[in-house]
């Protein structure tokens, strides 16, 4: 079955019946990507670990969220 096909029996539901079909495609796609979190979590300590070193600057948070 093609995505054509699920779209036309999707349509063919109740509205309450296509809301769920709809809010678990979406919950499917917000799930956590544990290997990003571990990639991020990997680069932070990384970044914490320069500027403790005195390799990188930190950059006040009004010049970051400054206007330009």
């Amino acid at each position: 079955m093609d995505s054509k096909e699920v779209l036309e029996q999707a349509l063919a539901l109740r509205p309450d019946e296509r809301f769920s079909v709809v809010e678990g495609i979406l919950r499917s796609l917000d799930e956590p990507d544990t290997s990003l979190d571990a990639i991020w979590a990997e680069e932070a300590e990384k970044r914490l670990r320069a500027y403790r070193a005195g390799h990188l600057e930190a950059i006040p948070m009004k010049d970051v969220f400054k206007e330009k």
